[in-house]
């Protein structure tokens, strides 16, 4: 069943791209933000009436963390590991989070220019436990553009 129109998106189907290849389907998104600085300006009118505009200013680099489950998707890792070396020249792509509706057609993209992973957490290992183990990462990036 596709999207009609007034439909929302369901927060259960989603997935990452790296250079426009799908490596991974993530358990969880979060923090998919950038920012912008906003500037205050004032001055006064010809007849003395003080007038405040606020304009946009200079686009803040931003931060999302996602959460996968702990595999063997080697290109994955490998670009954590690129980022966390310190191998700058390959770490950095251009990745995207994107939306499907119910039969996995992409609906909404989320580009994420420049993209590379700032920090890696193993979720907690326990003898005797039946749980999915899951890595979330902390991926920077400089641009976001939504399409």
């Amino acid at each position: 069943m596709s999207l009609q129109p007034g439909d929302a998106l369901t927060s259960h189907n989603f997935g990452l791209q790296i250079d426009g290849v799908m490596v991974e389907y993530l358990a969880e998104v979060s923090g998919l933000s950038i920012e912008q600085d906003v500037i205050t300006y004032q001055q006064n009118t010809p007849n003395g009436q003080n007038v405040v505009k606020n304009l946009p200013g200079v686009k803040k680099n931003g931060t999302c963390t996602v959460v996968r489950g702990m595999t063997q998707s080697a290109s994955f890792t490998q670009w954590i590991n690129e980022s966390i070396n310190g191998q700058m020249t390959t770490a950095r792509k251009n990745a995207s989070i994107i939306m499907m509706d119910f039969q996995n057609n992409p609906v909404k993209r989320y580009h994420l220019r420049n993209a590379w992973c700032s920090k890696i957490d193993a979720s907690t290992v326990k003898a005797g436990e039946a749980a999915a183990l899951t890595e979330t990462v902390t991926i920077a990036f400089e641009e976001l553009v939504i399409e």
